[in-house]
């Protein structure tokens, strides 16, 4: 056993001195050469598809794709658009799946796709320059493969100038989406008789096909919201050829975001039910005015791109939405790829002969 402890021990040691050995032999001191360093010389419009984007919603878990754009307005302000889809029911839209196929007979069920909508501008309150810097990894193109893959990565610290935003937020969000209505009513201690219609008799509590199971009901929520907050940006636009490694690029945009939400308008739609056993019978309106929705909100969040005319994008967010009261929590995390940017700059030089 002591034996085997000071092989190991041993082969550690040789191993780290050999890394050691690596390191201090590539570690040596590095000249570049600016190309370029014009954090304010960056795309005005960028437009970019989502092709994924997952989301952990008390009211609905839901996935799939979107759209997004944003245009900036000179060093006054910019602008944002987004716009969010389910693929379908099974991928991924968890309530409306399940009200297709488990809704108790006799309801009228047309559960709402998962759509969300959001247009919003930052206005610039300052925006400036201030010297920085930024972290490069070295490359050459002679590291590949397993070479690659076996090496620790060196970093060279560049100076460098970061565009600085402090932003005012202000937009507006829209969304629908189906409701699990028994989750909701149980969460808030109500039952399926708190749901009425015109004369004061509530929805059934058991499935009238079968006594033994639940009375199982769904139904649809609509939102119109607007939002305020607040944001700080980072965008860094530099290059630098370093002497005997690759050239190093270094044009992230990087946003930061807090927001207040109201609700101006959220609503859970009435459901519809008769009873099977009497077909030839109209449905019949039951209010869904007994469950609790929660109008106010608030999320951060963070965006971020690179400032190329073809790139990918990344954001987040995380918070309460105005929704059913219990159920306002959300996480979200979207991809964008392919995300093109233009400066909208068609103008080139002329002069006469």
């Amino acid at each position: 056993m002591k034996s085997k402890t000071f092989f190991i021990g041993l082969l550690a040691i040789t191993i780290s001195g050999a890394v050691l050995a690596q390191g201090a032999k590539d570690k040596t001191a590095v000249t570049f050469e600016e190309l370029y360093d014009e954090p304010y010389s960056v795309n005005k419009l960028f437009i970019g598809v989502q092709p994924f984007y997952g989301e952990v919603f008390g009211t609905n878990v839901n996935a799939g794709f979107g759209a997004e754009a944003s245009y900036y307005y000179k060093d006054k302000m910019d602008f944002k658009a987004n716009l969010r889809k389910t693929y379908g029911s099974r991928f991924f839209d968890l309530n409306r799946e399940q009200a297709l196929h488990n809704s108790s007979p006799g309801l009228r069920v047309r559960p709402e796709v998962f759509n969300y909508y959001e247009l919003g501008g930052t206005y610039h309150f300052r925006d400036f320059e201030q010297e920085g810097k930024t972290t490069m990894v070295l490359y050459k193109n002679t590291y590949k493969g397993n070479r690659w893959a076996a090496r620790v990565p060196l970093h060279a610290e560049v100076p460098c100038k970061v565009r600085k935003i402090y932003g005012a937020r202000l937009g507006a969000i829209v969304w629908n989406s189906t409701a699990d209505l028994n989750r909701a009513l149980k969460k808030q201690g109500l039952t399926n008789a708190d749901l009425t219609n015109s004369s004061g008799g509530g929805l059934p509590l058991v499935n009238p096909s079968d006594p033994t199971q639940n009375f199982i009901a769904y139904g649809n929520i609509s939102s119109t919201s607007v939002y305020a907050g607040a944001s700080i940006s980072w965008f860094r636009n530099v290059a630098v050829n370093f002497d005997k490694f690759e050239e190093g690029v270094d044009d992230g945009m990087l946003t930061l975001f807090f927001d207040l939400q109201y609700a101006a308008s959220l609503r859970m739609d009435p459901v519809y039910y008769r009873d099977p056993a009497t077909p030839s019978q109209p449905y019949e309106r039951y209010s869904t005015d007994a469950v609790k929705l929660s109008p106010f909100g608030f999320r951060a969040g963070i965006d971020g791109k690179f400032n190329r005319q073809l790139s990918w994008a990344y954001g987040g967010e995380v918070g309460l939405r105005p929704s059913i009261k219990g159920q306002t929590f959300y996480a979200m995390f979207k991809i964008t790829f392919p995300l093109f940017g233009t400066s909208l700059d068609s103008k080139v030089e002329s002069f006469g002969k």
